[in-house]
């Protein structure tokens, strides 16, 4: 089982390209990634904060009242907050740098 040899073949040939990045470009491209990991970073850790002081008070309250909410309610919430946050941060940066980078080639062609 896996991939046929000839569409890995051809997968293959579909990445190599005639043109080469510059160092600067490949630099650039580096420094774009990192600066939208920390923004996606910084607002999950904001979303993880936020939904984890709007979820405790009444979770606590009703851990003490519902014997059910004791057996089911944990912290999923605040993680689960965490990584979407930070995935739609990132994805957000990604097509905003790809937007900027098609806008500036086509303004380097005219």
């Amino acid at each position: 089982m896996g991939i046929p040899s000839t569409m890995r073949d051809l997968l293959a040939n579909r990445r190599s390209s005639l043109l080469i990045a510059s160092p600067h470009e490949e630099q650039q491209r580096v420094l774009n990634a990192r600066k939208c990991t920390e923004e996606g970073v910084r607002a999950g850790a904001k979303a993880a904060s936020i939904t984890c002081v709007a979820t405790a008070v009444p979770t606590l309250v009703a851990v003490r009242v519902v014997p059910w909410a004791k057996a089911n309610l944990n912290y999923t919430a605040t993680i689960a907050a965490y990584f979407i946050t930070v995935d739609k941060t990132i994805l957000e940066c990604a097509r905003r740098n790809a937007q900027y980078e098609k806008l500036a080639q086509y303004v380097k062609s005219d």
